[in-house]
């Protein structure tokens, strides 16, 4: 795996999806939570694909691992950022169904990442 670029990698790919995603969801947010909840949102997705890069640049399998885990958390994150956009009315059932699946298939690749990496 160490000469594979991580551009390369689906699960990075996933990932990059996911953040245009958040970009396009929070469009519709209220000017008031550009520097709330619209940022965090923006940051935590920023951080899944970053991670995954970062961890590839690591020299140690486990390093790499650490970091998968650290995308793994920013998902669950982003998660409970969307809930609460729900809960204030900022998004429909619709569309959170819709970023869940991404979500959700990041989550998996992620995880399959990691149990590869562990073997």
């Amino acid at each position: 795996m160490e000469n594979k670029d991580y551009t390369d990698l689906d699960v990075w790919k996933e990932a990059r999806k996911l953040v245009s995603g958040i970009y396009s969801l929070v469009k519709s947010f209220p000017e008031d939570e550009k520097y709330a909840l619209t940022s965090q949102l923006k940051r935590a997705a920023i951080s899944v694909p970053s991670n995954i890069a970062e961890g590839i640049g690591r020299q140690h399998k486990n390093e790499r691992i650490q970091f998968l885990y650290i995308s793994r958390g920013s998902l669950y994150e982003i998660e409970t950022q969307l809930f609460l956009a729900l809960d204030q009315s900022f998004l429909s059932e619709e569309s959170l169904k819709d970023i869940l699946d991404q979500i959700t298939s990041c989550k998996k690749l992620i995880q399959g990442y990691i149990n590869y990496l562990k073997k």
